[in-house]
């Protein structure tokens, strides 16, 4: 789908401009208009950013591919731009996903391209033709509207990661199990992809913050300069949830060894406590009695007695002396 939204010179704005009259309104300086293709198919797209915007086929081909990591081209008379909107699914998988905008912006002109619905994108436009400020200030401020909104869009999903890992912290210190270790790793995982995009995406503000662009004004780069100072931010807390990951894998890691730990050394107290007894009872071969044999005169009984008092009070003192030996 494509839709356009234009401002004319008197400042009203038109969102169902028609796409023939595109030419017309790119050579008056004096409008502004905004395309958005939305899961458009490449062909069109191509052929209306080639023909219609004189776009280098290199940034056409950047733009339709979807797969590149936040960055911005100078391309001398408009810039292209690369974002990437974030998305969380908690629970067991612990999955962070990005919608990639791809954003021209001119001197009279902002062109987005994506392949799914983006909600920061979506607000921008439906605030555009009721505040006229939006568009009346340039193609440059619009710009700063989209990046803005598509990073405020980032601080929820931060919020949302550390609340889930705060209750994987919970989970292990007070209940571990084979559950816990899938949404470690899989948040660990996802705060590696999130600073994938934070990292190239905080450069790439600092670009259009400090840099000498043709497609934005002095007046306009404070306002940039704002939105990076928000990922320096957002990438020092994202750093600091890399770090509780990694702690929070640690201590799983310790609980089951503490856990098995506690598991062998049952084991082992009865193995111990049982082994004089087995060695007796191999000794002996118990065959004080036999079906074929009288019973044992009173030598033979004592000797039963003495054997019987010992499989009792041998386990009791291996006890005592591991307790001694606060092995227990």
């Amino acid at each position: 789908m494509m839709r356009i939204m234009h401002r004319r010179a008197d400042g009203t704005i038109d969102t169902s401009f028609d796409a023939g009259s595109l030419t017309g309104a790119l050579a008056d300086p004096s409008c502004l208009t905004w395309v958005d293709f939305s899961d458009e198919p490449p062909e069109a797209c191509a052929r209306i950013m080639a023909d219609v915007f004189h776009f280098h086929p290199l940034a056409i081909d950047d733009a339709l591919a979807e797969s590149h990591v936040p960055k911005v081209d100078d391309w001398g008379e408009y810039l292209y731009l690369v974002l990437h909107a974030l998305e969380f699914d908690g629970g067991e998988r612990q999955t962070l996903s990005t919608i990639e905008l791809d954003i021209f912006a001119g001197r009279n002109y902002v062109v987005t391209h994506r392949e799914q619905d983006l909600d920061a994108l979506e607000r921008v436009w439906a605030l555009c033709p009721k505040d006229g400020r939006l568009l009346g200030r340039g193609a440059a401020r619009l710009l700063y509207h989209l990046v803005d909104e598509v990073v405020a869009g980032h601080m929820p999903v931060v919020d949302r990661m550390d609340e889930e890992m705060d209750r994987i912290e919970e989970q292990i210190l007070n209940a571990p199990g084979p559950a816990s270790l899938p949404q470690v790793l899989g948040i660990k995982r996802s705060l590696l992809h999130l600073r994938r995009i934070v990292a190239p995406q905080r450069e790439a503000l600092n670009r259009l913050a400090r840099d000498e662009l043709s497609a934005i004004p002095s007046t306009e780069r404070v306002y940039f300069r704002d939105v990076y100072d928000h990922l320096v931010r957002l990438y020092d807390i994202v750093e600091g949830l890399r770090d509780l990951a990694a702690g929070a894998l640690d201590t799983y890691l310790s609980v089951i060894n503490n856990k098995m730990n506690e598991i062998m050394k049952t084991f082992t107290l009865i193995t111990v406590l049982f082994m004089p007894i087995t060695f007796l009872t191999g000794f002996f071969g118990m065959n004080f009695f036999t079906a074929s044999a009288p019973p044992l005169g009173w030598t033979g009984r004592a000797v039963f007695a003495v054997f019987c008092a010992a499989m009792v009070l041998v386990p009791a003192l291996m006890f005592l002396w591991l307790k001694r030996r606060k092995w227990v």
